[in-house]
């Protein structure tokens, strides 16, 4: 099985990659807590530098965005957009569902749906080539840590400036939206984190120069949640500071990532629950 536990022998250090024994409280190397994570170290191990994320977040949006087609039937629009409608049950974030339908938990679901075939193409490509190096560098319970809460900043910023605030071109925000790009910019922001807070310049760089670009095309064209992208990577680059790049990644950090993972599954089946009833009107 891929997650069988080894309850006996040596295992790697999850923090430093030295020999310790399955069952030891802590790493005499490095004096990691738990450096066998339970057994479950090699396990977790074969899924990848960034546990699974990755391939979970991709087919998971992948989908809910067929789920949301599906649901959309006759209303799909223009480049395969599902409706308005079956977005807003399913778990899209804005003005409009968060401040006048109560719908807050939507921060967390609405960076796992999509808008189009386009859009949920370039994220996923986005996704792909980020995540992963944002894994080696900070771990992957941080990495989904700071996944997280750049999504949950960034659709809450759109969400209270598109309440609060003018309807500016470029700058308003937006009364439905959607998307993983908002995470995406909180990646962008871990890494010129980290070329900063380690003197990794060319990381630090190519961070600043993806997130640039990114912003420049939302300028550009019409329609983009500025906002959330902005947010994003303001609250990535805030969570980057607290856990720090230069520590090691603890238990703890897995914990909280579990957490917010299992949070996240239990928005979208919120929002899932609560739109079955006029679905099925």
């Amino acid at each position: 099985m891929m997650l069988k536990r080894q309850t006996e022998g040596s295992v790697i250090c999850a923090s430093c990659g030295v020999l310790v024994g399955v069952n030891d409280d802590t790493c005499y190397n490095c004096g990691r807590r738990n450096p066998g994570l339970w057994g479950f170290g090699p396990a977790l191990r074969r899924l990848g530098q960034d546990l699974g994320f990755v391939p979970l977040v991709m087919g998971a949006t992948i989908t809910l965005y067929a789920l949301s087609l599906l649901l959309s039937g006759s209303r799909i629009q223009g480049m395969l957009s599902p409706s308005t409608e079956v977005l807003f049950l399913l778990g899209a974030s804005g003005a409009v569902p968060v401040f006048q339908f109560g719908r807050w938990w939507t921060v967390l679901t609405a960076g796992w749906l999509h808008a189009g075939a386009l859009h949920i193409l370039f994220n996923v490509l986005w996704i792909r080539q980020i995540a992963p190096g944002v894994a080696e560098l900070y771990g992957a319970g941080r990495m989904i840590i700071i996944y997280t809460v750049a999504g949950v900043v960034g659709f809450a910023v759109s969400s209270t400036a598109g309440m609060y605030l003018p309807r500016l071109p470029i700058l308003g925000g937006a009364a439905f939206s959607v998307g993983a790009s908002a995470p995406i910019f909180g990646l962008l922001g871990a890494l010129v984190y980290y070329g900063r807070r380690t003197g990794s310049s060319h990381i630090g760089q190519a961070g600043l120069q993806y997130a640039l670009f990114l912003g420049l095309f939302g300028i550009i064209f019409p329609g983009v949640d500025n906002w959330a992208h902005a947010g994003g990577f303001v609250g990535g680059l805030a969570t980057s500071v607290v856990l720090d790049p230069l520590k090691r990644e603890r238990v703890d950090h897995l914990i909280m990532a579990l957490a917010c993972l299992a949070l996240t599954l239990l928005a979208l089946i919120t929002s899932f629950v609560t739109a079955l009833p006029v679905l099925m009107r």
